[in-house]
């Protein structure tokens, strides 16, 4: 009497491999991590920061101890790091 685990395993051909169809666009967008909302908003991010370190640097008072440099470029810089996270997150 012979045993079912015998019997020899399905050997799956090269040709139906080669079978398989290519991803459409549609399926690749779909696959990718971000959209292009998400770099728009990260493009904005970097700007704010940008921004934000261009208004530290208009500080004119001595070692930049100024408004400017210790409370207006860095609230604006942080709002840019802020825009980021939510540049990330989005989905």
């Amino acid at each position: 009497m012979e045993s079912p685990r015998t019997s020899k395993p399905a050997v799956k051909s090269p040709v139906a491999a080669a079978t398989i169809p290519a991803p459409t666009k549609a399926q690749v967008l779909a696959a990718l991590p971000f959209g292009r909302q998400n770099y728009l908003l990260m493009l904005a991010g970097i700007a704010v920061i940008l921004i934000g370190f261009f208004v530290m640097s208009l500080d004119k008072t001595e070692f930049g101890f100024g408004a400017l440099g210790l409370t207006v470029g860095p609230l604006i810089v942080i709002s840019g790091f802020i825009i980021e996270f939510f540049a990330i997150l989005r989905k």
